[in-house]
């Protein structure tokens, strides 16, 4: 349904987004995930027409739209600070853009109804929006955005100004709306844990560039490099180099690893990587290599098992795993072959 080409954009003399280019399909959630002024906010204004790009272009359903105005896009937008009109009550704040695009007022009054229902909103009709909870003003401004029935749904950052708890809640909320009405949709968050609730695929955003895209399953199992794997929260990167190359065998400060998954055909000897250790790589099994020495120096329980950060050799690693570790014990851990990442450093 939408295609981004190629789009570049300046700012301030520094280069804000080099190259980015995707696709949405009809039904599908795009989420764009990065850090505050990695050009998310910026790419979202120029897909809605707010801002032009430098260079690429912007296609609807095939047909080039860079040059069309925002108001005949019909895309809707949702934003972080609601933009609600304080002296409108809920109803007419929903139904402000039906009247700008002159709906019949029969129209307007099922519109309206019809879409406070979905987001639970239809008893505050008459309400006026200054005294709404945030969480209620939000999902006002979801049913303002929804009622004209636009193509394209873009929301930026919306649920950023609320507590984790009401987060958590209204962002499955947004994804069974949007899975409901089947509106290709671009969600922009810096949040990871948003980002893996609604998006069908991510881009995640980094130095104006579109650094992985895919699925939120496949991106938290397959990282392209440490960069991402961090941003991810998979924090267990250890530097080291390539001591062997059939198997691969890479030796850090903690000890020696051998690599069976995502490895590089061209590697070579000495060459310097890093590698990721993932958080449930911990062996029951035992496997005769892939040991490091640790002192655990926390352990929580989760419930369905324990969170241990380990002390090694002056660095800490965290793992989840099912068996009770003890503050202060001394365990020699084994790693699974398979469960360890290797990136090559340029």
């Amino acid at each position: 349904m939408l295609s981004v080409v190629d789009i570049h954009k300046m700012y301030e003399g520094k280069s804000l987004l080099r190259g980015i280019s995707f696709d949405v399909h009809k039904g599908e959630t795009i989420c764009l995930l990065g850090h505050s002024g990695s050009g998310k906010s910026t790419l979202l204004r120029i897909i809605a027409g707010i801002e032009q790009a430098d260079h690429g272009n912007v296609f609807w359903d095939g047909g080039n739209i860079s040059d069309i105005p925002i108001h005949k896009r019909n895309f809707g937008l949702m934003f972080q600070d609601y933009a609600l009109f304080p002296h409108k009550n809920v109803f007419e704040n929903v139904a402000f853009g039906l009247r700008m695009l002159n709906f019949p007022l029969s129209q307007i009054k099922e519109r309206v109804n019809e879409e406070l229902s979905k987001v639970k909103m239809l008893q505050f009709a008459n309400r006026s929006v200054a005294e709404l909870s945030g969480g209620e003003q939000q999902r006002v401004a979801l049913a303002r955005a929804l009622a004209a029935q636009p193509k394209l749904l873009m929301l930026d950052e919306p649920l950023g100004a609320l507590d984790k708890t009401l987060r958590g809640q209204l962002i499955k909320e947004i994804r069974a709306l949007l899975h409901e009405t089947e509106i290709p949709a671009i969600y922009v968050t810096h949040d990871q844990e948003e980002a893996f609730t609604i998006g069908d695929q991510l881009a995640l955003l980094h130095d104006g560039e579109i650094s992985q895209f895919g699925t939120p399953k496949s991106i938290y199992q397959n990282p392209k490099n440490s960069w991402i794997a961090r941003f991810l929260g998979l924090n267990n990167i250890i530097g080291g180099e390539v001591i062997s190359i059939n198997p691969i065998i890479v030796k850090t400060r903690i000890g020696e690893f051998s690599v069976t998954s995502n490895v590089n055909e061209n590697l070579l000897i000495n060459q310097s990587v890093e590698i990721l250790i993932r958080p449930n790589a911990v062996a029951e099994n035992k496997p005769p290599n892939n040991h490091f020495i640790g002192r655990i120096v926390d352990s929580v329980f989760l419930g369905q098992g324990f969170h241990i950060i380990v002390e090694s050799n002056l660095m800490n690693l965290e793992f989840d795993v099912s068996s009770e570790y003890f503050i202060g014990q001394d365990i020699d851990f084994s790693i699974d072959p398979d469960l360890i990442l290797l990136f090559p450093i340029n």
